[in-house]
């Protein structure tokens, strides 16, 4: 006997073992006829107008797009007119025969001849006699017309002749032409298109489908065979005007997400028969993991004219708050929220990685409460334009230029302990959530205002040999406390790795840029863990895709953004309007006003020791540990030994020991030593006491 087969069989449930002599009991069905139905109900109502129409950067883009091809039609063919004019001269007489013949035809009722044959062939005299008639009425009617026309038309030449002879010569141009028209060759007209639209084609669901179907996807292909419905798939809404492209929305079959989509843009573009810089598939966060929007641009990003950033000639930025520093695929306006968060921007040489931080920098400086710390270590003066509003800047990578990063680095570490004692010593009704607010940022007293750290090419500290644990050390912890006490770091590498960018810097930064890198190890470095896997590759950008990135950290998902171009003249002529703005507030301080970081007159033993133990030693002799401190800071270390480096350490609870290694001939010995992991243990006890206290 052959079980009866339900929905969803296998999770029916098993019934007992039956008797041998009982009739198994048939599986009980899955769906219930009388299940009610969810009580949400999903409706999305359509917009009383086209979506082009409320947005403003659409409609200016449509409008735009629609003007262009007026305007230049309009040049095209009024260069033109003299051409035309003499081809259609040439063409008046095929036109004149043309109208005689028409104009006798219809006198005569030609057209109606077949009829009247037809009726003779077979011999109905009724009806001949009929269209006889019919056509008596017709040619005597046309022909009076034609004869008052005739009369009138030559009586109204003759009157123009005598009174106005230049209105009859135009009138008699006129003529002329409109017979050339009529005498042109339908396949070969005198005035053919201006705007040719034979690249970009009309996207319609046929393309779409065929697109779709291109790359490779099995449950695409089989869905497209097969109707679609069946397996889920199906358009949701029509193809509409987007800004200057198309989009498209559709449920794509049961299992396809976006990201499946997103990771062959490549033969979805070759389906399209567009660029690949024109198609760009992406989720809606707004419905269900199926969904797919398909938006294809007339042109690449990287050849659309971008609208000018709104911040270039006006305006006053608040941190706090999202502003404008790019546009996505359609142009429309895309923002960024710098506060409370770390900034990580990523690329290849030569692909805008500079441009963009120089201009998240020009956001900070345009609120005149922010305290602005550039560093150039590429030392080409990319960020020299905001000298005049920096507190801190520094451009090179020569060991002055190092040293006064350290110095400033370390002023930074001390405010950053002073804020937190500052936030602890608030009372909850002023500060409920433990961090910086707009409010507490505008009270001059508290001293909270927002400090802004820019680090180009920050692989070149991370990596110095004197101080480039030190510098790693402030630097992870201000990533991972200063948001909160309103500190936003920024940093910027060509070469994105876990020596140029330590995992503590790189895990903990909540905006990412990454603009073209070359691999997944990079891609997954700057935007995130998977990244790469889940469809949002930085490695599909051209070498002509300058300024264009992914974006992640700003919304749920991230997302493709060119940012706003501002060239070096332009950043100077923002500056400008910014320090005027930060004189009427009363905040141009430190490198602005030709004041530079105090030196450090105290050592801070920990980081120094640290500083002096690279992460490759994992202990290290206390007489070496002395020489290296003499020679890091001579000023301060001068005459220390062994015993001095014990004694030092000490009090943090860090006891020497016999410690393995070899003296500078190759001799193996033990001696008093100590290890890099109770160094960086101490350390992080004594800053958690002190955010504490």
């Amino acid at each position: 006997m052959t079980d009866t087969v339900t929905p969803a069989a296998h999770l029916r449930a098993v019934p007992d073992t039956p008797d041998d002599d009982e009739t198994p009991a048939a599986p009980p069905a899955v769906d219930n006829p009388n299940l009610p139905k969810p009580g949400v109900v999903n409706e999305k109502r359509k917009p009383i107008v086209a979506g082009w129409l409320t947005n403003r950067r659409d409609f200016l883009a449509t409008a735009q797009h629609a003007g262009a091809n007026l305007g230049y039609a309009a040049l095209f063919h009024g260069a033109r007119v003299p051409l035309y004019a003499a081809r259609l001269t040439g063409m008046a007489p095929r036109g004149t025969c043309r109208f005689i013949a028409s104009t006798n035809r219809w006198i005569w009722d030609r057209e109606a001849a077949p009829l009247r044959a037809y009726a003779v062939q077979q011999q109905d005299v009724e009806a001949y006699m009929r269209l006889a008639r019919l056509r008596a009425g017709r040619v005597g009617l046309r022909g009076l017309v034609t004869l008052v026309a005739l009369v009138f038309g030559i009586g109204f030449a003759l009157w123009l002749y005598v009174m106005a002879p230049a209105l009859l010569y135009a009138f008699g141009a006129g003529g002329v032409l409109l017979l050339g028209l009529a005498g042109q060759q339908p396949d070969a007209p005198v005035v053919g298109p201006a705007v040719l639209k034979t690249e970009v084609q009309k996207l319609t669901g046929t393309i779409v489908l065929r697109g779709l179907e291109s790359i490779g996807n099995a449950r695409i292909t089989a869905a497209i065979k097969k109707g679609g419905e069946m397996n889920g798939m199906r358009f949701t809404s029509e193809i509409v005007r987007d800004g200057p492209g198309y989009r498209a929305d559709l449920d794509l079959p049961y299992g396809v997400t976006p990201e499946d989509i997103m990771e062959a843009r490549k033969p979805l573009a070759s389906g399209l028969r567009r660029k690949v810089g024109c198609v760009w598939p992406s989720p809606d966060p707004t419905e269900h993991e199926g969904r797919l929007i398909l938006w294809v641009g007339d042109k690449p990003m990287n050849e659309t004219t971008k609208p000018a950033w709104p911040l270039l000639k006006s305006g006053q930025v608040d941190l706090f708050k999202p502003v404008v520093f790019g546009n996505d695929q359609r142009m429309r306006d895309v923002v960024v929220t710098l506060m409370f968060a770390s900034v990580v921007v990523g690329s290849i040489p030569r692909m805008g990685k500079t441009f963009l931080m120089r201009l998240l920098l020009l956001i900070a400086a345009l609120d005149p409460r922010a305290e602005i710390h550039a560093f150039d270590f590429k030392g080409t003066g990319d960020f020299g334009a905001l000298e005049p509003v920096c507190h801190r800047y520094r451009a090179g990578e020569e060991s002055e230029d190092i040293e006064y990063v350290v110095q400033a680095l370390r002023e930074l570490k001390d405010e950053l302990r002073r804020r937190a004692k500052v936030i602890k010593s608030l009372p909850r009704s002023r500060c409920p959530e433990s961090k910086v607010t707009p409010e507490l940022a505008g009270d001059k007293k508290l001293g909270l205002h927002p400090i802004v750290v820019g680090f180009d090419e920050c692989q070149v500290p991370f990596e110095h040999e004197k101080y480039g644990a030190e510098i790693e050390d402030i630097c992870t912890d201000l990533v991972k406390r200063g948001p909160a006490l309103g500190i936003v770091g920024m940093f910027g590498t060509q070469r994105p790795d876990a020596k140029s960018l330590p995992t503590g810097i790189s895990a903990n930064a909540v905006l990412r840029f990454c603009l073209k890198v070359m691999g997944q190890p990079a891609n997954d470095m700057v935007l995130g863990t998977s990244m790469y896997k889940a469809g949002y590759r930085a490695t599909m950008f051209s070498r002509s895709d300058r300024g264009i990135c992914w974006m992640a950290g700003e919304g749920d998902d991230p997302r493709i953004v060119a940012s706003a171009f501002v060239d070096a003249v332009a950043a100077e002529t923002v500056v400008a309007r910014a320090r005027k703005m930060r004189e009427e507030y009363g905040n141009v301080t430190g490198h602005a006003i030709g004041n530079g970081p105090e030196k450090s007159t105290s050592a801070d033993i920990l980081t120094d020791v640290l500083a002096v133990m690279p992460a490759t030693e994992k202990a290290v002799w206390c007489e070496r540990i002395a020489a290296r401190l003499i020679e890091l800071r001579p000023e301060t270390y001068e005459g220390w030994k062994g015993e001095n480096v014990t004694a030092a350490l000490k009090p943090w609870g860090i006891k020497a020991g016999q410690v393995w290694g070899q003296t500078d001939d190759g001799e193996g010995k033990n001696r008093r030593g100590v290890e890099r992991a109770d160094i960086t243990a101490a350390i992080t006890r004594r800053d958690a006491d002190r955010a504490a206290a």
